[in-house]
Parts: structure tokens; C-alpha cells; sequence
């Protein structure tokens, strides 16, 4: 989990909150709206193993700027799978990155 937290801090320039549950470990995503979570890591060995094959989760770039998130991956441990890629002129452009433990996630900026 630290490996992951510490992924996902470098590249969304930010800082997860952890909490430590009998069973389950989180890390929560900082937002703004009062209670619940802007997003979650969450590991409980009982129900989840980390995969490449599951749902594509998209993010938005913290940079503005898809090709520097991408070198912030590699820096941070983690690889690019799909570099920079125009969706549409309506819909902008995307990456698919694989975090530190093998899950795949979209990064995704207008420009």
C-alpha cells in the first residue's frame, strides 16, 4: 500500500489521507465537499487483487499537461501503456498509465 500511496501522490500532486480499518487499509483522495471521498486506494486482501484487466478508471491530468504526467509516471514507478492520445476534438486526449501494483488508469486533459 505505501508503494501505491506514494505513486499516487507524485503523480496527482497531492496528498492521501490513510486510514488503517481491521482488515482493510485506505488512503483517501482530498476534496472539498464535507463528508465521503473524492476517491479511495483501498486494500483488503480478502476481496481484491490488482489487475490490468478491470474497468479504466479516468482521471484528470493535475498538470494541464498530458506529457509531463507522463514522465512523472515512469518517475514514480509506474508505465505508460497508451502515450498521449487525441480522443476528439470535442473530448480531448488521453494516456493509460499502469499504477505500482499493475492496476491501469486513464489520465485525461482537454489540451
Amino acid at each position: 500500500m505505501d508503494r501505491a500511496v506514494s505513486f499516487y501522490e507524485k503523480v496527482f500532486k497531492c496528498s492521501l489521507e490513510r486510514m488503517d480499518l481491521p482488515n482493510i487499509k485506505m488512503s483517501i483522495f482530498p476534496h472539498s465537499d464535507g463528508q465521503g471521498a473524492g476517491g479511495s486506494l483501498v486494500k483488503n486482501e480478502e476481496f481484491y487483487t490488482p489487475s490490468g484487466d478491470g474497468i479504466l478508471i479516468y482521471f484528470t491530468t493535475p498538470t494541464g499537461n498530458l506529457d509531463d504526467d507522463l514522465k512523472v509516471v515512469e518517475e514514480a514507478g509506474g508505465k505508460i501503456i497508451i502515450q498521449r492520445k487525441k480522443i476528439s476534438d470535442e473530448h480531448g486526449f488521453m494516456c493509460v498509465v499502469a499504477d505500482t501494483e499493475g492496476n491501469r488508469i486513464s489520465i485525461h486533459s482537454m489540451t
